[in-house]
């Protein structure tokens, strides 16, 4: 398995990440349903969305995003990533 880092672009994961928020993911790891991914749609294949993976289908996943108003490519994706965590920007800090 690998590790790498991806830069979150676009609103389609508001409110639990938001454009510029950057991941860590590891290649080949383990997908469940509820899960943000790193993903190719097959009708879109140059396109490299990050998504939560809904439900096993075809070989691949159903994908969705957590913003209801935006709208993409839709159909069976092909996972290369599970993002393990969101290290940038860092949550804000209480102050006590």
């Amino acid at each position: 398995m690998r590790i790498g880092t991806v830069l979150v672009r676009g609103p389609s994961m508001v409110p639990a990440l938001r454009d510029g928020d950057c991941l860590v993911v590891r290649r080949g790891a383990r997908v469940r349903p509820g899960d943000v991914v790193v993903a190719r749609y097959r009708s879109r294949p140059d396109l490299l969305v990050v998504k939560r993976a809904v439900e096993e289908r075809d070989g691949g996943w159903l994908l969705a995003s957590d913003n209801p108003y935006v709208e993409g490519p839709s159909g069976v994706a092909d996972v290369e990533a599970r993002a393990v965590l969101r290290y940038w920007p860092l949550p804000p800090r209480r102050l006590s």
